[in-house]
């Protein structure tokens, strides 16, 4: 899961990258109203963590220009001003979900991952695709019942394909899963995850589709 976050403390951007790191999300950075809605604009993402009280504004400005482009993309509002008008007139904007500081990192991952799962029409926590379960809070995976170790990566592109099992997934999809902006990304970087993926889970679990991706190969 590929997250923006936009909030301008140093120490705290900081904190939350390499907490939600750990977590298993690809986290890219900024630190104000005119570099998120220019990130937003030029990229995308599975959700936005945004700050109210940013340098040059408002997160809401952000939020509300998302909405009104038609950017459904869930939105985590984190922010010092925890009265309850604020958090009325950020959830009326069309955030998502609303969390004060201070928080526990644990908590922002679990929202994280309730928005997205809503916003996929999940109303359960895991994800299953014929005998195959992945569970993103524990990033653990089970095939028939038996753990199957991943990595991080190998977790995000199985996870990927999962939440849209019939979708073709395309390689720069892919690819935007796994690598933030500072990343260095391998021209077959992707091809790599998927060849370990199916000497894990069966040559014949991930389809390519000549030309234009992957998907997960659907059951007879």
């Amino acid at each position: 899961m590929r997250l923006l976050v936009v909030e301008d403390d140093e120490i705290l951007l900081d904190g939350l990258k390499v907490g939600l790191q750990m977590c298993g999300f690809t986290v890219d950075t900024v630190t104000s109203v005119a570099d998120a809605q220019a990130a937003v604009h030029a990229d995308t993402f599975d959700a936005i963590i945004l700050d109210l009280m940013l340098p040059d504004g408002s997160g809401l400005d952000v939020l509300a220009t998302m909405r009104r482009s038609g950017d459904r993309t869930p939105v985590l509002l984190l922010t010092a001003k925890d009265e309850v008008a604020d958090r009325i007139a950020g959830l009326d904007c069309g955030a998502d979900d609303y969390l004060g500081k201070p928080f526990d990192l644990d908590e922002v991952a679990a929202r994280l991952r309730a928005i997205v799962r809503r916003a996929h029409g999940r109303a359960i926590g895991h994800l299953e695709w014929n005998d195959m379960v992945l569970d993103p809070a524990r990033m653990s995976a089970l095939r028939d019942g038996t753990a199957v170790a991943l990595s991080r990566r190998e977790f995000a592109i199985l996870q990927a394909l999962m939440e849209a099992p019939g979708v073709i997934q395309s390689k720069t999809s892919l690819e935007q899963k796994l690598y933030g902006w500072q990343e260095e990304v391998e021209s077959n970087t992707v091809e790599v995850h998927i060849h370990k993926l199916r000497s894990k889970l069966g040559a014949s679990f991930i389809e390519t589709v000549r030309g234009a991706g992957y998907r997960l190969r659907a059951v007879p």
